[in-house]
């Protein structure tokens, strides 16, 4: 199986990864459900040692060395370096963290850890089966992997409504293989299910969770994000338009969003697929 991840290391180092870095707060805050779901079910303990794959800016990373505590570790991967800047900058004076720069497919590590997380972290492997074998390889016998992917397509407007506002306003993009690297490449809890397996995971659960993302500023500030990253972010940068464009795709994606304002917050519903499993 060909296990080249050039393309996905090549986009995360772009101006994408920079653009990601710029929203971290915002994005931390509009994710952070999906970030106290996979903590609930990864089970950490003081002294634990912990991996993040596909940590980018830290959040989870942080979020785990509070719970191990100064005799635990964590080690957030990522293949992002303006994501990774960004990361140790904000884990300054916490030396239980530390990040690598690589792609987790590959990763060879010189101890086992006890528990892997990951928030949107696993779904760019070109063979996924063989990514999370080689993952599997880094932990400790027992331990528990938890982390989150996105579920089915037509169940979360935080992709689908930018990108129908963009097909409206610019055009469509060329077709992309939702099974391909990308977001929605775990968004099958069966086939999730059947990788693991494959990759020599234990007791390999799939949780399908509907979570409601809030994001701060209302529907404005979402609809400018969502012309920064995302399905809106990709066709701006595929169809250059014009700056008067940009704002018309800005507001016709404001205009879709009011239809999830409640009491004037915007209330984003999101289909997570919550993937726990062990290491036999």
């Amino acid at each position: 199986m060909n296990q080249d991840n050039s393309d996905q290391v090549q986009f995360w180092s772009s101006h994408v990864g920079e653009k990601w870095a710029r929203r971290q707060a915002e994005l931390d805050g509009l994710m952070q459900p999906v970030l106290d779901g996979i903590l609930a079910r990864a089970a950490l303990r003081a002294g634990d040692r912990v991996l993040d794959i596909g940590c980018g800016a830290g959040a989870a990373s942080l979020a785990a060395a509070e719970r191990v505590g100064s005799s635990g570790a964590v080690l957030g991967v990522d293949v992002s370096p303006p994501l990774l800047d960004l990361a140790r900058s904000r884990a300054a004076g916490l030396p239980q963290v530390t990040f690598h720069h690589g792609d987790a497919a590959t990763l060879d590590l010189d101890r086992p850890f006890d528990r892997l997380i990951s928030r949107f972290g696993v779904m760019f492997f070109a063979d996924p089966v063989a990514g999370f074998a080689q993952m599997e390889r880094q932990i400790t016998p027992g331990g528990r992997l938890s982390v989150a992917t996105w579920g089915q397509i037509p169940d979360n407007p935080f992709f689908t409504l930018p990108a129908r506002a963009a097909r409206q306003t610019l055009g469509s993009m060329p077709k992309s293989d939702p099974d391909a690297p990308g977001p929605f490449a775990m968004r099958d809890p069966d086939r999730v299910t059947q990788i693991l397996q494959e990759a020599g995971w234990a007791s390999v659960d799939c949780a399908v969770e509907t979570l409601t993302l809030t994001p701060e500023g209302g529907a404005d500030a979402l609809a400018e994000q969502m012309c920064e990253i995302g399905p809106a972010g990709g066709a701006i940068t595929y169809f250059q338009p014009e700056p008067a464009q940009i704002k018309e795709l800005q507001q016709a994606i404001a205009e879709a969003l009011a239809d999830y304002v409640q009491n004037g917050e915007v209330r984003l519903p999101a289909q997570i697929n919550f993937v726990t499993a062990t290491k036999p």
